[in-house]
């Protein structure tokens, strides 16, 4: 049978971490796609300003998508293989569609996008005939059949707009047909409670990707710097960059990062709880995008009068950042810290007085902040050693 069988091994499979280096050139291409929106005419960039982010949801529900067929089914057999495998190709094509998506490669990257979603349903299908399964199938199959028509569309639509409107409803179909269960004439609901988790699995995919994207602002720094002249102010502009990379990650995995395995065994609603991560991850890789954005922005154009579209990007980013590590830190323990509230809202009132500030100057604001949200959690894990994990009841 395709599916997973339940106390078998349970860690991430190699072909798991392979598939994951497509999306540090897919994250890659989306940042250098916002980079240049946000130098190019400010009149056109505050246009397109919301194109990267279209591309970048498509591509992350590619990789959601495919880190819950693993969860699912059995990442040994190769026919699972092949399916990832042949997703790894779709995905590399969208990437590869990143920087002429609203152009003349838009049908490229909605067409590798609908084969990759309509593919898996339609060889799972069939394949699950007769098992309760097939009807989750049916119904991620019917959902993805809903989507297509706007996606194919959008691609064949005149026009960065009305590309973009059909786009975002495509993402919506998408998105919030799995928040809202994926509801189907005939088969209803997908219940909660009959989505199987595998913790070992899950957990560690999102603390891999994690990482994974982590690698792009490294990547998007190291490439702009080494472009330089090594001058004072972008050798500034890199150590800044480097300390807000090395920040996000500390916090990150303390505590919550470590603790996330034992919080999904310890839920009652271990499917919801993957739910609300899976939330949280989506927020914080955003941002790490947005960091990478401003990254780039700040090491290339360190002394520069700083542009609020800049402004937004370089705050922005661990802003949202934070957030989604506060909804991060509700899985595991059930409450968000102070730290986390007080270091967005911070963020967001410096906002104003960074505009006048050069890049490099203004990027500092984001590691002062970051820093004094590692020192509270610092402080908090070691009162907290040994408490265990406390997810939240419902």
């Amino acid at each position: 049978m395709l599916l997973r069988e339940r106390g078998g091994p349970e860690r991430a499979t190699f072909l798991e971490l392979f598939f994951d280096l497509v999306f540090v050139f897919a994250l890659t291409r989306v940042s250098q796609q916002a980079v240049e929106h946000l130098t190019g005419d400010k009149r056109i960039a505050l246009l397109e300003s919301g194109q990267p982010l279209l591309l970048l949801l498509a591509l992350l529900m590619v990789w959601y998508a495919t880190t819950a067929v693993t969860d699912i089914y059995d990442p040994q057999r190769p026919e699972i293989q092949l399916l990832v495998v042949a997703t790894m190709l779709g995905a590399l094509l969208m990437a590869v569609a990143v920087p002429q998506a609203f152009g003349e490669r838009g049908l490229v990257f909605a067409g590798a996008y609908v084969a990759i979603q309509i593919g898996r349903g339609l060889y799972f299908v069939p394949a699950l005939r007769g098992h309760p399964a097939q009807r989750r199938a049916e119904r991620v199959l019917f959902w993805y059949g809903m989507s297509a028509v706007p996606w194919i569309a959008g691609a064949l639509a005149p026009g960065a707009v009305p590309r973009a409107a059909l786009w975002t409803l495509a993402l919506a179909i998408d998105y919030g047909g799995i928040a809202l269960g994926q509801p189907t004439p005939r088969l209803g609901r997908q219940p909660a409670a009959e989505l199987p988790v595998v913790v070992e699995h899950l957990s560690e995919r999102y603390r891999q990707f994690f990482i994974v994207a982590l690698g792009e602002p490294i990547l998007i720094t190291g490439i702009t710097y080494s472009g330089s002249n090594f001058e004072a102010d972008r050798t500034t502009a890199l150590l800044v960059s480097f300390a807000t990379i090395v920040l996000i990650w500390r916090i990150y995995i303390y505590r919550a990062g470590e603790l996330l395995p034992a919080a999904m065994r310890a839920s009652r609603h271990p499917a919801r709880l993957a739910g609300l991560t899976a939330f949280a991850h989506l927020l914080m890789v955003i941002g790490i995008v947005a960091i990478a954005t401003g990254n780039d922005l700040v090491i290339a154009h360190p002394a520069t009068r700083t542009d609020p579209t800049w402004v937004a990007v370089i705050l922005g980013g661990p802003a949202l950042y934070l957030a989604g590590r506060a909804v991060f830190e509700y899985v595991v323990s059930a409450r968000v810290s102070r730290s986390r509230a007080i270091g967005t809202l911070g963020l967001a009132a410096m906002a104003p007085a960074m505009t006048p500030a050069p890049p490099h100057i203004a990027a500092i604001a984001p590691v002062v902040v970051l820093a004094g949200v590692a020192v509270a959690d610092a402080a908090r894990a070691r009162r907290e050693r040994f408490a265990p994990p406390s997810p939240p009841p419902r």
